[in-house]
């Protein structure tokens, strides 16, 4: 194959992965909906468009030669056509071997146009044993196969296929598909023009001032024109009356000096004052044309970057549903291996937002609603018990709010979050004081639960209990200049309420002065910007506050906060204060600044990759002047201010930094190549590791070395690791000693069994990963 052909075939697959793509997602979609569906009518037509479906991915499958996945389509579409045909009932068996038929379709997808090396392709025979088996155990009588020979010219490369639709009746469509990076990059063009626009604008308002300046020097200049008139009158009217009382030489009456004759200085001036005049007119004549034709300018340059910018933006929004198409199987899944029965619920997924967003949304909102499985909802039973139908509810609700905003709400009906529990896991990682503890208001009690490491989990697990899930969904609705807070009620379930914008790039910022520093503040943190006489500033436990709405706000210097060096010369201190309130996620701190300059739409430029954490720095943005200035984090500087409103600890004299031990753990397992990968993996993290070959050896050296964890496998001779959890749990020595179970039982009940025995941490070998486990080791010792 030439190179021609080989550009042409990478074309052609990167196509199909599109379209695969979009009907892999439809095929999971139906699958759900046909679980859910309980009328036959309604249940009859899920299964002809899943079937059409299917048809559909395996003719383009057979077009571009992908014989694994057009196989798996075949037997899909077999599938379908006997229970379109009646000729196979649906059954919870035949669904789950469905739903592993598209997931098998899912990971094939993804080697195409991807590098493979090292990886290999999933074998498909096993899957389409079960799909033969299936089919024909939903009913007494096998299900019939349609022909699975392609005729000759379905055969034929692809682009010698012929076309589908004859030319001389084409089809006219209002889409196209275009490659979403180059989208980006017109956007990214487009935006451009933003600073274009605000350098016209501060051009024509330069040309203003311009203009008021020389209005400014035309006043003056009538000043001292008319002080030379006034001086030359007085002076010609003192030699008028030396000559009447003298020998009247000068009789004429015209102005003169000492000597009778005329002032040459004062004549040559008003001479000079007459030209200047003529030119002053003249000048701000063509600047008043200048100032009138760049406003003219600013104002049609200003409507065509506007309706460019709100064009290009509209053609990256997607609706909301396009992120939240994986969830319903998501859900699924986890709930079933959970043994748990969840609905569901998506509300406003027609709402269109900036495709940015929605990619740094998608992971968040997946976890969010696992969370809401894993956490919240109960089991059946639990349920039943409680009052409440066997089947828990989750619901997405998407709103659209003022302000170029959107509201994300996830709830659920389980058990709330356990504010007590809350506590007590922030209070071990030092995050809540003793003096804290049930006396903040349960909204800061709650907010508890976006801390990194918080998590009311009893055990970790591959799927929650590291306490980091809501701590990124926190960092990544914060990044996007957004806002997370949670709501909850005991018994009645949780509320987790996300406030993001509708579009990425631009937004409204308040600019402030801080020495010779300009700042930008995203106005949707903005409470207030403020001037108030210094007198109303008062110290609380020495800590100043400001009044605001009736409650007494802490006031920080952003120059503190931002650990800027003060240049300034020491003037006295102004009699009033100007202060911008900020606030996110219920918290609201005074900002005091040297100057609030004014508000302005802005162009978010990202700092790059060297520079992705710059605390407090959001990004930067370029003025209508040219200079840059930095986007400030809003809720970063929040917690910074918090930071810097505490008094230091000082170092008593005398005191040594005592030098850290090395945490010791001792590995149980029976497999001696299990112990010694697990044994080098801990050892190159720094930690000291001795080994046990089964929970007998292990308990043993329990009671004669100390350890500070216990990394143990549950199958072993002589003693399980459950067993041996147990008996750590009953002793009263070893009773808080972390316990690690890395495991090939990764079922729900052994998972549980883990729970009751006491272990701190449940990892499957299946999902094993190490950094996984290196990341739970350091949470616990």
């Amino acid at each position: 194959m030439d190179k021609k052909d080989q550009e042409f075939q990478k074309k052609l697959l990167s196509t199909f992965k599109v379209e695969a793509g979009e009907h892999v997602q439809a095929l999971s979609s139906g699958l759900i909906e046909l679980e859910k569906s309980a009328g036959t009518e309604q249940r009859l037509a899920i299964v002809e468009t899943v079937f059409r479906e299917a048809h559909s991915l395996k003719g383009a499958a057979r077009a571009v030669g992908m014989a694994e996945i057009e196989t798996i389509c075949q037997r899909v579409e077999s599938a379908f056509s006997a229970l379109k045909g009646k000729e196979a009932e649906l059954s919870p068996g035949l669904l789950d071997v469905l739903h592993d038929a598209v997931d098998m379709l899912g990971r094939l997808l993804s080697f195409i146009g991807s590098d493979a090396t090292g990886k290999a392709r999933p074998p498909i025979s096993e899957l389409l044993r079960r799909l033969d088996r299936a089919v024909v155990n939903a009913d007494a009588r096998p299900a019939k196969r349609a022909p699975s020979a392609p005729s000759s010219a379905a055969r034929r490369p692809a682009r010698d296929l012929p076309r589908a639709v004859p030319e001389d009746k084409p089809i006219l469509v209002d889409t196209v598909r275009i490659a979403t990076g180059r989208l980006d990059a017109l956007l990214f063009q487009a935006e451009g023009l933003l600073a274009a626009k605000l350098t016209a604008a501060q051009r024509a308002a330069e040309i203003r001032e311009t203009l008021g300046a020389l209005a400014d020097m035309k006043k003056e200049r009538a000043r001292i024109i008319a002080s030379v008139k006034a001086v030359r009158h007085r002076s010609g009217k003192a030699l008028r009356g030396n000559g009447a009382a003298g020998n009247g030489a000068v009789g004429n009456g015209a102005r003169a000096n000492g000597t009778g004759r005329v002032d040459p200085q004062s004549t040559r001036l008003l001479e000079l004052v007459a030209w200047e005049s003529t030119f002053i007119k003249s000048y701000e004549a063509r600047l008043g044309a200048l100032a009138a034709s760049a406003e003219h300018d600013q104002r049609a340059l200003a409507g065509m970057v506007d309706a460019l910018l709100e064009d290009m933006k509209k053609a990256l929004m997607l609706p909301m549903s396009s992120a939240l198409e994986v969830l319903p199987k998501s859900v699924r899944d986890l709930a079933r291996s959970q043994g748990k029965e969840v609905d569901l619920r998506v509300h406003g997924g027609e709402i269109e937002v900036d495709r940015r967003i929605l990619e740094q949304m998608r992971d968040p909102l997946i976890h969010l609603v696992r969370n809401c499985v894993d956490h919240g909802i109960e089991t059946p039973e639990q349920r039943e018990l409680k009052g409440k139908p066997p089947r828990g509810t989750i619901s997405l609700t998407v709103t659209q709010k003022d302000g170029g905003r959107i509201e994300i709400l996830v709830s659920d009906d389980g058990a709330g979050i356990d504010l007590a529990r809350v506590e007590e896991a922030a209070h071990k990682l030092g995050l809540a004081a003793d003096e804290d503890r049930g006396s903040a208001q349960p909204h800061e009690r709650l907010s508890l639960v976006f801390q990194s490491g918080v998590s009311t989990s009893p055990i970790i697990t591959d799927i929650s209990g590291r306490g980091l899930g809501l701590a990124i969904v926190r960092e990544k609705v914060e990044r996007l200049g957004g806002t997370a807070s949670v709501e909850s009620e005991p018994g009645k379930g949780s509320v987790f309420r996300i406030m993001l914008p509708l579009t990425l790039a631009t937004f409204r910022g308040v600019h402030v002065r801080v020495h010779d520093q300009l700042f930008v503040l995203p106005t949707t943190h903005v409470e207030q910007a403020v001037r108030v006489p210094r007198s109303v500033v008062k110290t609380v436990e020495n800590r100043e506050t400001i009044e605001w709405n009736g409650q007494a706000l802490a006031l920080v210097r952003l120059a503190d906060v931002l650990e800027l060096p003060d240049r300034r010369a020491p003037d006295a201190p102004a009699d009033t204060l100007q202060a911008v309130i900020l606030g996110a996620a219920h918290k609201r701190i005074a900002f005091g600044v040297d100057e609030i300059v004014g508000e302005q739409e802005i162009l978010v430029k990202p700092l790059g990759k060297q520079l992705s954490r710059v605390r407090n720095i959001a990004g930067a943005t370029v003025l209508g002047t040219g200079k840059a200035a930095p986007i400030l984090d809003v809720p970063d500087l929040l917690r910074s201010a918090v930071r810097v409103a505490q008094a230091p600890v000082a170092t008593l004299p005398g005191k040594q930094e005592v030098k850290a031990e090395r945490a010791s753990i001792l590995v149980a397992e029976d497999s001696i190549t299990s112990r010694a990968l697990l044994k080098n993996i801990l050892e190159s993290a720094g930690y000291k590791v001795s080994t046990a070959v089964d929970g007998i050896d292990a308990f043993s050296l329990l009671k004669t070395d100390r350890f500070d964890l216990v990394v143990s496998d549950v199958e072993m001779p002589r003693m399980s690791g459950f067993d041996l959890t147990a008996k750590i749990r009953a002793d009263k020595v070893l009773a808080e000693l972390p316990v690690v179970l890395v495991t090939a039982l990764g079922s729900q009940e052994h998972r549980e069994r883990g729970i009751d025995v006491g272990a701190n941490a449940y990892i499957v070998k299946s999902s094993f990963d190490q950094s996984n486990l290196l990341e739970v080791v350091r949470r616990l010792v």
